[in-house]
């Protein structure tokens, strides 16, 4: 008979109990079924561990195995918790990707609230275009991404994650500022236009006059909002975008179409494990709070 887990945990009970009434409470079973399985492992090892009857007493093996039977049950008992706790989304991992606007403005809410009662769970926050979440999903390198929903197709699934308008952002004191209606595009023509990455998702085909008018393209956000300070030029931007920025000025578009869509993009070839799947729970439950801003 081979020596099965439950021998080792009932003679480590005893031999620390040092009786086998003791030892048959902690376990839940009656003293006659400790000692049976006692017997059995006692003849599977092929020695007595006790000095005496009363199992008070080990002998040198038995003290010997003890110590290993403790080490055996603790890696197992540990083995079992850390997988019961991956399956529970306690542990493991998310790497996670998002556009800046994003992940500076509704990230740090979704993750106070889901980290809260995961201590084992890492989480890989990075910021990036969507170009780049669209890159790095597509090599694994990242779990989840939150993206403008342009592009996306392939080995790259998405769903609507949130929308908000798109606005002229310039100078406070620029010349557009003393407009009182919303802007037309064609109010844009005749002003240095800065182009960023934003801009792919808007479809008028008055702003794709606008935009084959401009001589810049600036993918990054901070040097963007450095150069419409500088009084280089105004752009375009998502209204999220602007969270925390005020010192330049937002101005209203009156094509009410203009707005972004963001999604949430993971992989279709790799299963999310759990603590993913948690994560991407967490998105779709404040999906609702920020899909119109």
């Amino acid at each position: 008979m081979a020596i099965k887990l439950e021998m080792l945990r009932c003679f480590t009970a005893v031999a620390q109990r040092g009786s086998l009434a003791e030892a048959a409470d902690q376990l839940g079973r009656t003293p006659s079924a400790v000692s049976m399985m006692l017997k059995q492992f006692e003849e599977n090892i092929g020695a007595p561990l006790f000095e005496t009857e009363r199992k008070s007493r080990l002998t040198g093996l038995g003290q010997h195995i003890l110590d290993q039977a403790v080490q055996a049950l603790q890696h197992f008992d540990g083995t079992v918790g850390e997988m019961l706790s991956y399956a529970r989304s306690e542990s493991g991992s998310v790497r996670l990707a998002a556009v800046p606007s994003v992940a500076s403005a509704v990230m740090p809410d979704v993750i106070r609230d889901f980290i809260r009662g995961r201590p084992g769970v890492h989480i890989d926050l990075r910021d990036l275009d969507s170009i780049a979440v669209a890159h790095e999903l597509a090599r694994g390198r990242i779990d989840v991404g939150i993206a403008n929903l342009v592009g996306e197709g392939g080995d790259i699934v998405g769903e609507p994650f949130l929308s908000d308008r798109f606005g002229v952002v310039c100078q406070p004191a620029h010349s557009l500022v003393g407009h009182r209606e919303p802007l037309e595009w064609h109010t844009l023509a005749d002003h240095d236009f800065i182009a960023n990455g934003s801009c792919l998702q808007i479809q008028s085909s008055e702003f794709r006059n606008v935009l084959e008018g401009s001589r810049m393209m600036v993918r990054n956000n901070t040097s963007l909002f450095s150069l419409i300070r500088a009084g280089i030029g105004i752009t375009v931007l998502p209204e999220l975008t602007m969270r925390g920025i005020d010192d330049v000025a937002f101005l209203p578009l009156a094509d009410a179409g203009a707005r972004r869509q963001v999604g949430i993009l993971r992989s279709a070839r790799a299963a999310p494990t759990p603590a993913v799947s948690a994560f991407l729970a967490a998105l779709r439950a404040v999906r609702t709070e920020f899909q119109e801003i």
